[in-house]
């Protein structure tokens, strides 16, 4: 598959969630892209927005492979609509996303969170038969006094990719490799070396990392 002739190429909505209006970005991709994309932001308290790198960064990976990749903000964040509910809200935020992606496509998804996003849209996205892929970075387990929990990966049959920084202090080794043990097959876990929870100085690791991925499950290489 080429990539977009034209990657600056970007809508910029409102879409209706169940709190009100979430403010959104599109990035279009090839008019025959097998797949579209959701891609999460982290924690609104922490000043996580759709702007934020490591989600910029994850967008560029899927759409250099041609896919349209749809961003938002969840409710109470920049322009959306509608206060902070702690993730259960912010789950319907996802669903709301995952169902205009459906609507305008029409083709399977693929799904990436990092950090709160990766918590709150996994468990919106997990079993759901439209999202074909879930990808999870820097996977938090305990910041800021809030403990993630994640019981709801043991029902989570879709390819996982978690990738985590090896110095990440919101997702220390032996918590996120317990978490991850929960979760069936297909999966697999990608430690970036001297990373911390940002991903500092390995974005592009990250974004290499993704696409590898993508192409190995997804979308082939071109030959």
């Amino acid at each position: 598959m080429n990539t977009p002739s034209n990657p600056a190429s970007i809508r910029s909505f409102d879409l209706e969630g169940p709190a009100g209006t979430l403010e959104a970005l599109l990035n279009r991709g090839q008019e025959d892209a097998p797949y579209s994309a959701l891609v999460c932001h982290p924690h609104p308290l922490g000043g996580g927005t759709m702007h934020n790198k490591v989600v910029y960064h994850t967008m560029k990976a899927l759409h250099g492979l041609g896919l349209p990749v749809l961003r938002f903000n969840f409710r109470g964040t920049g322009r959306s609509q509608g206060q902070h509910d702690n993730g259960r809200g912010e789950q319907q935020d996802v669903r709301a996303a995952l169902d205009w992606l459906d609507r305008e496509f029409h083709r399977p998804i693929l799904f990436a969170g990092f950090s709160f996003g990766a918590n709150v849209g996994m468990h919106a996205c997990c079993g759901d038969p439209r999202i074909q892929g879930l990808i999870a970075l820097g996977l938090p387990i305990v910041a800021e006094g809030r403990r993630y929990r994640y019981e709801y990966l043991t029902g989570c049959r879709q390819p996982k990719l978690f990738i985590s920084g090896d110095r990440d202090p919101y997702g220390p080794a032996a918590d996120v490799e317990n978490v991850v043990a929960t979760a069936p097959e297909p999966k697999q876990l990608v430690w970036i070396p001297d990373a911390d929870h940002f991903f500092v100085g390995k974005l592009n690791l990250v974004q290499s990392t993704i696409v590898e991925w993508v192409q190995h499950y997804f979308v082939p290489a071109d030959v």
